[in-house]
């Protein structure tokens, strides 16, 4: 049984539910009745017997332009472990981006950030080159950077602190640095966070990165990691880019936001416009519980 839950305009939803049952019976689907969340008709769920999920999902997006949405293989839970990525997830930026500024090599630094999201190029060495690149800038460049240029994404410490509230443990793991993970963790209220470090020696980037590089494999094993560490553990994860993909398909509900099209392909759940509180939407917490 698969369960979908999208976040479209209702009248279409209803309009064209037919339409949809329909084709599902074509591919050997059986659809169950459609249904919406108690949250003001917002949120419409549609399951599916003798389906998979892409061809689910492909059938649901071509009939609804559903902004945000979940298909899950089983009744949907709260989670009790959520892990996200943190730039361009959890922040609005991408802070190695905005740090080459200060360097005047934001235009070239972004270039291979893009590649590298969109899983063109390989991570660690693409992180290693942009790295490279700001060898001798100031320490203080960073602090700067982070008081000047890095927002948490909207409705990004709503949802962490909702989620806490409801007994879900919060890991930001990221590719980026410590230096910019560490505040935000603190400012949206995470409770762990796995990130890299950028080596400093007199006052000036060195150009290198200290210890291991925090990869997508890196992602994946903090995830199985702290999911060894919770009985009837249930996943949420949140990302974008390439270097996410082993987390949200490892993840019971794996939300791609914004997402590069590899990671919103690969992930059960998307979110292509809107704040991050509609996870909260799709995971059916009422607005009166959200922590504002």
């Amino acid at each position: 049984m698969l369960i979908a839950r999208l976040i479209a305009d209702v009248d279409e939803v209803k309009t064209r539910y037919r339409a949809v049952s329909e084709e599902l019976a074509l591919a050997g689907i059986k659809a169950g009745r459609l249904g919406f969340l108690e949250l003001g008709e917002k949120v419409a769920q549609i399951s599916a017997e003798g389906a998979d999920r892409v061809a689910f999902r492909e059938i649901l997006e071509r009939h609804f332009a559903a902004p945000v949405g979940m298909i899950a293989d089983h009744e949907i839970d709260l989670p009790n472990l959520f892990i996200s990525d943190m730039d361009s997830t959890m922040i609005e930026q991408e802070c190695i981006d905005e740090l080459a500024d200060f360097a005047g090599l934001k235009e070239k630094v972004s270039a291979i950030t893009e590649r590298a999201m969109q899983g063109e190029l390989d991570f660690e060495d693409a992180l290693k080159e942009r790295v490279s690149l700001l060898k001798g800038l100031p320490e203080t460049a960073i602090s700067e950077c982070l008081e000047q240029r890095i927002s948490p994404m909207p409705g990004a410490r709503m949802l962490v602190q909702t989620l806490k509230s409801k007994g879900c443990q919060t890991v930001l793991v990221t590719g980026g640095f410590h230096h910019f993970a560490d505040p935000v963790a603190e400012q949206l209220g995470f409770e762990h966070v796995v990130g890299n470090r950028l080596a400093v020696a007199g006052g000036k980037l060195t150009g290198e990165v200290e210890g291991p590089i925090v990869d997508s494999s890196t992602k994946l094993a903090v995830l199985r990691e702290e999911q060894a560490k919770i009985s009837d553990c249930t996943v949420l994860a949140s990302g974008d880019g390439a270097n996410d993909i082993p987390m949200l398909e490892a993840a019971n509900y794996g939300i791609a936001y914004k997402a590069k099209p590899k990671a919103r392909a690969a992930a059960s759940g998307w979110i292509d416009e809107g704040s991050l509180t509609s996870v909260l939407e799709l995971l059916g917490i009422p607005e009166s519980d959200w922590v504002q």
